[in-house]
């Protein structure tokens, strides 16, 4: 980043040091750094919202005439680790925080916040998607839903970024469903469990080393995964040994 976009990305970042979510300051960079390549006309799209931690990073970096939609349906439910039940009331205080956030950031007016789930969205979003962030329900139906049918939606050359990636079991299933033997999708990496694809095809070779790149990542999907059994059993002191501070969830 220039020194110019740097210093707006780290005031972007400090509007949500307060904000509750899961996004580590690398993983903003590349929400940030994707949202500024749009161009006027271009379509951001985010699936998982919570209390809009991303969205102002998005709407932050994205230029004048970028329409970013956030969709969330703040039911109370998938909220972030082990929580999957829903809590009406719960979900009624994230949008409140969500859309006080939003304006706290100077953003309200650049998101259109979309408050259904994303499965029943799809008419309420025109046109085709040119990044678009995948957060939404981590259990592997939902988030394979999300990668085909929003991804669906990618335009060619677009990208795609997913978070919880080769972290959670859901949404390491959905990958290895869709995603990792795909020629469709060229894979670019990731920051931290936020993983980056381009809507770029990959044929021949390519597309060897492209499947190669990512099941290489699975023997760091199999430490989180022992990473998060052993808090659950409440042994997080242990997770030391495998470079893990012990108290935040792996993400």
């Amino acid at each position: 980043m220039t020194d110019t976009s740097a210093r707006s990305f780290d005031a972007a970042f400090g509007a949500v040091a307060h904000v509750e979510g899961w996004m580590t300051e690398d993983q903003a960079k590349l929400l940030w750094q994707e949202a500024s390549r749009c161009t006027a006309g271009d379509q951001i799209v985010e699936i998982g919202s919570f209390r809009g931690r991303s969205a102002v990073i998005l709407a932050r970096a994205a230029p004048g005439g970028v329409a970013v939609v956030a969709i969330d349906p703040h039911l109370g439910t998938d909220r972030g680790p082990q929580e999957i039940t829903t809590t009406a009331q719960l979900g009624q205080s994230d949008h409140e925080a969500f859309t006080a956030n939003l304006a706290a950031a100077g953003v309200a007016e650049r998101v259109r916040h979309v408050r259904e789930l994303s499965s029943a969205a799809h008419d309420q979003v025109t046109g085709a998607v040119d990044l678009l962030y995948i957060d939404g329900a981590h259990r592997y139906g939902p988030a394979r839903a999300d990668i085909v049918q929003w991804g669906g939606r990618v335009r060619e050359g677009g990208t795609l970024l997913i978070h919880d990636s080769w972290s959670s079991i859901g949404v390491t299933l959905a990958l290895l469903t869709t995603l990792v033997w795909s020629a469709d999708w060229t894979y670019v990496g990731r920051a931290q469990s936020m993983t980056q694809y381009r809507r770029v095809p990959v044929r021949g070779r390519g597309r060897t080393k492209n499947v190669v790149r990512q099941l290489a990542e699975l023997p760091w999907f199999a430490r989180n995964v022992v990473i998060k059994a052993l808090m659950v059993a409440r042994l997080g002191r242990l997770t030391r040994l495998l470079g893990h501070d012990g108290e935040t969830w792996p993400y």
